[in-house]
């Protein structure tokens, strides 16, 4: 076999084995929906202190018609947990963790809608592509910085209190 041939079939084994074209695993979040412990998949991290890491995002895509001034836009947004990168670790695991990191992806869900609204009301130009990921940027800026400040005021999980007034904000903003 030539040489070019055998770099071939190297380089297709190398990306079967690293994964390439494999669709990553993920939960869509769905009103009735709930995480359990089998949803966390990843290897838990010996370095953080954290009891477990919920790995949730938005994704979005969208199609585009219309003139040069004036564009419509069909699009679809999604709220997705990621099992492979989201894990606990099993001594540390119980009801009240596990209820903290469903809230993390309920955020998210949170945001999404936020990023449906904003895209529905938006008027779009013929450059819709960068203004679409301007919006979404600013929406994960946003989606993150709120993640963060929910981990702060509740202290993770351990500050109860603060952990029931989160659960009904959300839980408020979820039925809105």
């Amino acid at each position: 076999m030539g040489s070019l041939k055998k770099a071939i079939w190297l380089f297709m084994g190398l990306m079967l084995h690293l994964g390439y074209g494999q669709e990553e695993e993920v939960v869509l979040w769905t009103p009735t929906g709930k995480l359990e412990w089998s949803d966390f998949k990843g290897k838990p991290s010996n370095i953080s202190n954290a009891a477990a890491i919920t790995a949730s995002g938005i994704t979005y895509s969208f199609s585009a018609k219309g003139t040069k001034d004036r564009m419509e836009l069909d699009f679809k947004v999604d709220t997705h947990f990621y099992p492979d990168k989201s894990w606990y670790k099993t001594k540390l695991a119980n009801p009240i963790i596990l209820s903290h990191e469903q809230l993390h992806f309920d955020i998210s869900e949170v945001y999404a809608r936020n990023f449906r609204q904003i895209l529905a009301k938006t008027k779009f130009t013929n450059n819709a592509k960068s203004e679409v990921k301007e919006i979404y940027r600013n929406i994960l800026r946003e989606l993150n910085d709120y993640q963060n400040q929910y981990d702060s005021e509740t202290n993770f999980s351990r500050d109860t209190v603060q952990q029931l007034i989160w659960n009904k904000k959300i839980k408020k903003a979820l039925n809105n």
